[in-house]
C-alpha cells in the first residue's frame, strides 16, 4: 500500500515556483486530511495538541477513552499517564512524530495479560486505530477483527503470518504497532494501552454508560460446549456498570468477530456522548489513581506538556453529532470462519474511508433517505482555477512541491512573469496564503476550494505587491511553514443512492405481545406496523417491559434474515429526553410527526421522535444492515395501539 517516489529531474520536467522542476512530494504522509468548507475558527493552539485530546476522548470504548476523557482535566503532572512499562517504552522510539497542522493517530491496545506476565497467555483484545482531524471536527476509527490473519512483525524475527492479537502475544505493543503499521500504511503518533481490570473501575467511578443494547446476551456455561465468560444483558436502552461494559464489549460467543468490534465502536459513541455531558472535576480526583495504575499513553517525543493537555481539553467535548466515523472491513470481503482473510484491496479502501472521512456524508445521506435531493455545490473544477505558487517559508522546493499536488489534481500551474523566481516577498509566511484576484467573479470560492487541499491556509484578496507575480492567475498560492509536502485528498462520497425500503407491512407479528402487557406501562405504546422484508420477533426476547432511570420503557427486538446476528429493535418510553436522543442530525417532518435522525456516517442509525407525553425511537443493527429507506419506513409505520 505504501508508494515510493523518487526524486530526481528528468530532460522534460517542468519549471515552476521557485524556478524548481515540479518534483514528486518530498514528505510523504499515509494521512491526508479532508477539511469541510468554512470551519469554524477555534484559536491558534496547535493541532496536535488538539489531536492528542480527540484521540483520548474518543478512544472510550476500548478502554482507554475511558481514561482518557478524564485525564484532559487533571491538574496534576500529566507525566504519572505517560509509557512506564519497558515495553511500551521500547515502543514509543517507534511512534511517528506528529507534525505541526496535521491529523494525528492512536493506535489502541486493549489487553488482560502483559506478554511478560508468566503462566498466562498475553491477549490483546482489542486493536484499533483512532484519528483525529479537530479542523474538520471528526474522529474516524478503524478497528481489526483479532482473527484477522497478517502479516505479524516482531523486531528482530522473520515475518509470519498469524491472526494479528497473536502479535501482542509474541513481542508486545511494539510488535503490534509494527504490524498495524505495515498493514495499514499509516503513520502512528500515539501508542495507548490498558488493561480490562483498569476498564471495569474507571466505568464504575464514572458512575456507568448508557448503552442501547441490541439484543439478549446470556451465557452462563451451563450447557456443555466451548466455555465462554458468562454475561446476563437485557435488550434495551440502559446504563452499563463495569464488568457489564466489558462482557459487551468483548462478547463473541455466537456471532463473529465483526459484530464484536461493532459493540466496541457502539460503545465508543456512547462514552463520549456521556463523558461531555457528565464530567465534572470530582471524577477526575475519584479516578486518578484507577487512570495512573491502568492506562499508558506513548509519544514521540516520550512526554506530555501539561500546560497542553490542560489548554485544549474544551475541545473534545464540541465534536458533533455524527462525526464519530466507524470504518472497517466490509464483511463480504472477510473469509473463512476461526481464521479471517480479507483482499488486501478490501483492506486499503477501509483504510481510505478511516484516513478521509467524509464529513458531509450524514447530511447528503439523510436528504437522499428523505427523498429530497441533496444540495451539493456546484463549484469550479480544478481545470478552471488557474495557479501560480510562491515559497514564502524560505524550504527549498516547498513551492514546487506544492505545484506538483496542484497539477496532479488537473489545477493549470502559472509561472513567475519573466523566468523570475518564484519567491514571495519575504520568507516569513507562518500559514499558507491563498490569494484570490478580485478580476474573476468566483475567484474568492475558488481559494476557499485550494486553501482546503493546503488545510492550514487562509482565503485572501491579493494584495497589488504579489498580483503582478500571479502573473494573470486566479489564485496566488504562498506557500508557508504550515505546508508539509502533501496535499489533503477529497474524501470519497459515500453517499448511498436512494432505493425502495426493504420492507412489509405486518402488524399482527407485534399486536398481541404489545396488548399483553399495555396495562404494565403509563404511556400509549405504538404498534410496529411496518417491518424489515425478512424479520421476525426475537425468540429469546422478543418484548422486554422494564424501569429506566425512574420511568417505564418497552424494547421490541427483531431478527432480520438479512446477515446473522442482525438485531434491530423498536425502543418506547415515557423519558422525554434520554440522553440518546440528544442532537441529531437531521429532521424530517411527515405525516404531522417529527422525525429525528441521528445517522453514523452516511448510515442512519436511528428515528427518534415523540408523542402524547412519550419517546419512540427505532435502532438498526450493529452493523447497520437495514437501508436508511428502510428505517425512515419502519419510524413512520408506528402507530398508537388501539386501546393503549
Amino acid at each position: 500500500m505504501r508508494t515510493t517516489l523518487k526524486r530526481g529531474m528528468g530532460r522534460g520536467a517542468t519549471l515552476n515556483g521557485d524556478v524548481r522542476p515540479i518534483l514528486p512530494p518530498g514528505t510523504r504522509s499515509a494521512i491526508t486530511r479532508y477539511r469541510q468548507p468554512e470551519p469554524r475558527r477555534r484559536g491558534a493552539l496547535s493541532l496536535v495538541a488538539r489531536g492528542l485530546l480527540w484521540l483520548l476522548a474518543a478512544a472510550g470504548t476500548v478502554a482507554v477513552g475511558l481514561a482518557g476523557g478524564a485525564y484532559l482535566y487533571l491538574d496534576r503532572s500529566v507525566a504519572e499517564v505517560v509509557a512506564r512499562t519497558p515495553d511500551v517504552v521500547r515502543a514509543a522510539e517507534k511512534l511517528d512524530t506528529p507534525l505541526p497542522d496535521q491529523p494525528a493517530t492512536a493506535l489502541v491496545i486493549g489487553y488482560d495479560r502483559r506478554p511478560t506476565e508468566r503462566d498466562v497467555e498475553a491477549r490483546s483484545d482489542t486493536v484499533m486505530l483512532i484519528r483525529a482531524d479537530p479542523v474538520a471536527e471528526a474522529v474516524s476509527l478503524l478497528s481489526f477483527p483479532r482473527d484477522l490473519v497478517v502479516d505479524i512483525k516482531c523486531p528482530g524475527r522473520a515475518p509470519r503470518q498469524a491472526r494479528i492479537n497473536e502479535a501482542y502475544t509474541d513481542c508486545g505493543a511494539e510488535g503490534t504497532l509494527q504490524t498495524v503499521r505495515a498493514l495499514t500504511g499509516v503513520p502512528v503518533n500515539y501508542l495507548v494501552t490498558v488493561n480490562f481490570r483498569g476498564f471495569k473501575q474507571v466505568v464504575a467511578k464514572l458512575g456507568g454508560v448508557w448503552v442501547d443494547v441490541d439484543r439478549r446476551y446470556f451465557n452462563d456455561n451451563s450447557s456443555g460446549g466451548p466455555t465462554y465468560p458468562e454475561i446476563d444483558l437485557e435488550p434495551g436502552y440502559q446504563k452499563l456498570n463495569g464488568q457489564r461494559s466489558l462482557d459487551f464489549v468483548r462478547y463473541r460467543h455466537f456471532d463473529s468477530d465483526l459484530y464484536r468490534l461493532a459493540r466496541q465502536q457502539l460503545f465508543v459513541r456512547s462514552f463520549t456522548e456521556q463523558l461531555r455531558s457528565a464530567f465534572s472535576p470530582s471524577n477526575v480526583a475519584r479516578i486518578v489513581n484507577v487512570l495512573t495504575n491502568n492506562v499508558e499513553v506513548a509519544a514521540a517525543d516520550g512526554r506530555f506538556k501539561k500546560r497542553l493537555v490542560v489548554s485544549y481539553g474544551l475541545l473534545g467535548f464540541k465534536l458533533p453529532q455524527g462525526h464519530v466515523f466507524q470504518s472497517r472491513i466490509d464483511i463480504d470481503c472477510l473469509r473463512g470462519q476461526f481464521e479471517l482473510t480479507a483482499d488486501p484491496a478490501c483492506i486499503e479502501r477501509a483504510v481510505q474511508e478511516f484516513s478521509n472521512p467524509d464529513v458531509e456524508a450524514p447530511g447528503r445521506a439523510a436528504s437522499v433517505a428523505s427523498g429530497r435531493k441533496p444540495k451539493r455545490p456546484r463549484g469550479l473544477a480544478p481545470r478552471q482555477i488557474s495557479v501560480s505558487v510562491l515559497n514564502g517559508n524560505g524550504v527549498a522546493g516547498s513551492a514546487a512541491n506544492a505545484s506538483y499536488h496542484l497539477r496532479r489534481l488537473g489545477y493549470p500551474i502559472v509561472l513567475p512573469p519573466g523566468q523570475k523566481p518564484g519567491n514571495a516577498p519575504s520568507w516569513n509566511y507562518e500559514r499558507t496564503k491563498v490569494f484570490w484576484d478580485a478580476r474573476y467573479p468566483r475567484a474568492p470560492e475558488a481559494a476557499k476550494k485550494v486553501a482546503r487541499l493546503f488545510g492550514s491556509a487562509d482565503a485572501v484578496r491579493v494584495p497589488r505587491s504579489l498580483r503582478a507575480l500571479g502573473n494573470g492567475a486566479m489564485l496566488v498560492v504562498v506557500v508557508g511553514q504550515s505546508f508539509h509536502g502533501s496535499l489533503a485528498a477529497e474524501p470519497v462520497d459515500s453517499t448511498p443512492k436512494r432505493q425502495p425500503p426493504e420492507i412489509r407491512r405486518d402488524p399482527g407479528v407485534t399486536l398481541e405481545s404489545l396488548r399483553a402487557i399495555r396495562r404494565k406501562v403509563p404511556f400509549r405504546l405504538q404498534l410496529p406496523t411496518v417491518l424489515e422484508r425478512s424479520s421476525s420477533l426475537d425468540r429469546e426476547r422478543p418484548v422486554r417491559v422494564y424501569d429506566l432511570a425512574g420511568h417505564r420503557a418497552v424494547r421490541v427486538t427483531y431478527l432480520s434474515g438479512k446477515e446473522p446476528s442482525a438485531y434491530w429493535g423498536v425502543q418506547m418510553t415515557n423519558w422525554l429526553d434520554p440522553p440518546i436522543t440528544r442532537d441529531p442530525n437531521y429532521v424530517l417532518r411527515s405525516g404531522g410527526r417529527r422525525y429525528e435522525l441521528h445517522l453514523s456516517g452516511s448510515r442512519v442509525h436511528m428515528v427518534v421522535f415523540r408523542e402524547g407525553g412519550a419517546t419512540y425511537w427505532v435502532d438498526n443493527t450493529l452493523l447497520n444492515s437495514l437501508s436508511n429507506e428502510t428505517m425512515i419506513a419502519i419510524a413512520k409505520g408506528l402507530e398508537p395501539l388501539k386501546g393503549g
